[in-house]
């Protein structure tokens, strides 16, 4: 019987470890978003969200995500925002995670390309959650585009989106600095009435979970913005 030299047998060890610890979990899920905004008075405005989040197969509550912000237009293709945002995650068996983030974060229609509108969200958030005692500090870019899907109507649009997450630090609750998200959508924009639309489409959310291990939610999306 041939002995396998060792040098085999640890780079094979090393491959299968490498492997076990590149796990990727994955979830079907459904979002819905409802936002309300509009004017408060001169160039203040505001928005206010709810947003149920379904998981394990769209089984249960995955999150409880309610936000809020009021903002100063700087111009009519940018406004300036100061928000906060109270966020449940449930826990089967145990006690709610609680989050709590303050946030800035500026929108800029960055104009009209190809026939159809680009927008830019920056968002700066400041985390702090009730299984730990660190702040937590994350950047979001969002680019979004969309485009009437019939010239001189803006009754349904096409519409896509990329938003990228990236935490500057470490905390005691789990997030680590660098690469923490990405969310990719595809869908269709629909007036509704007056400047209410809603959108629906497909959400694709990668999450570093560190480690190796990665999380990928495939997400049905349903998002009403009623605008006054």
């Amino acid at each position: 019987m041939r002995r396998v030299p060792a040098c085999c047998l640890a780079l094979a060890s090393f491959c299968t470890a490498s492997v076990a610890s590149a796990e990727t979990s994955e979830d079907e899920q459904v979002w819905v978003n409802l936002t309300a905004m509009g004017p408060i008075t001169g160039d203040v405005v505001y928005f206010a969200e709810l947003q149920p989040r379904m998981g394990d197969g769209a089984s249960r509550l995955d999150q409880l995500l309610l936000r809020g912000a009021v903002g100063l237009k700087l111009s009519p293709a940018v406004t300036l925002y100061q928000g906060y945002a109270h966020v449940v995650v449930p826990v089967d068996g145990g006690k709610d995670v609680n989050e709590e983030r303050s946030f800035q974060q500026l929108n800029w229609a960055m104009g009209k390309p190809w026939g159809g509108e680009l927008t830019s969200r920056s968002r700066f958030e400041q985390r702090w959650r009730s299984d730990g005692g660190d702040t937590g500090w994350r950047l979001r870019e969002m680019l979004r585009y969309e485009k009437p899907l019939k010239p001189g109507t803006q009754t349904v649009n096409a519409l896509a989106y990329a938003e990228g997450f990236l935490a500057l630090n470490d905390t005691d609750w789990g997030a680590r600095s660098g690469f923490d998200q990405l969310r990719s959508f595809v869908g269709v924009e629909l007036g509704v009435k007056d400047a209410t639309t809603v959108e629906l489409g497909y959400l694709n959310q990668v999450i570093d979970q560190s480690r190796g291990r990665t999380r990928v939610n495939h997400v049905a999306s349903v998002s009403l913005f009623f605008r006054h």
